[in-house]
């Protein structure tokens, strides 16, 4: 945005515009599909239209194969906003597309939802496996690390006849999303070093969890961006 005055409206707004512009050309004319996505997202941010947002990212996922546009479909679709009413089954094949394609965050949401009591259309005793090893791959592999807390939460407790209870690989997963800012991670080992869960007891580490924690959600406070709520005249 350089050139341009964030604090005076007018000048963003002219700026919007212009981006606007830009982001069409380079979809419509250019068929750039990270173009496409980021129109996609401005007109979910800007102009508040859903419905044309969602039409992007289908599109974008199922012409281009652009993992992003998969997961943003997908998420569409689990809320139903945006289209035509809330349709899990279509949300998991869409998530599904995005983790094939490469997206950390689909695999993550893939994986969550094989293991909720959600009716997504497939028997899930046949997929689970694949649930668990596609959150293992987003959390080792493609750096989603929400996807090692998420682990954790199963791996401390354990899933009757589908996941081992093993709190020490539990801990292990917390500390990844602890250090990566995730704060429920490093509350979770607060209380696990406070009890001696997965761990040596110890008051010193869960202090140091809790400090971290604190932190975290302190810096989230400083660092809270400009959102644009009325979208652009």
């Amino acid at each position: 945005m350089a050139g341009y005055n964030l604090k005076n409206k007018e000048e963003v707004k002219e700026y919007l515009k212009k981006l606007h512009i830009e982001y069409n050309f380079g979809c419509y004319s250019e068929k750039n599909p990270e173009v496409c996505h980021l129109l996609g997202d401005y007109n979910e941010a800007i102009f508040k239209n859903y419905k044309k947002s969602a039409e992007l990212f289908k599109k974008n996922c199922d012409t281009f194969n652009f993992a992003r546009s998969c997961n943003k479909y997908a998420r569409y679709n689990t809320t139903g906003v945006g289209v035509d009413g809330k349709d899990l089954k279509t949300a998991y094949q869409y998530m599904k597309k995005g983790c094939e394609l490469g997206d950390g965050e689909s695999c993550l949401y893939t994986g969550l939802m094989i293991m909720s009591s959600d009716d997504i259309g497939v028997e899930k005793s046949e997929v689970f496996q694949e649930g668990l090893d596609n959150m293992k791959k987003a959390c080792h592999e493609m750096k989603e690390y929400r996807a090692c807390s998420e682990l954790g939460k199963f791996y401390i407790n354990g899933v009757e006849n589908l996941i081992k209870k093993d709190e020490k690989y539990a801990s292990k997963l917390f500390v990844i999303g602890c250090e990566k800012g995730d704060s429920s991670a490093c509350f979770t080992l607060a209380q696990m070093y406070n009890r001696g869960i997965g761990v040596v007891k110890s008051e010193k580490m869960a202090h140091k969890f809790r400090r971290k924690a604190s932190e975290i959600e302190q810096e989230k406070k400083k660092n809270v961006g400009l959102q644009f709520h009325q979208g652009i005249n």
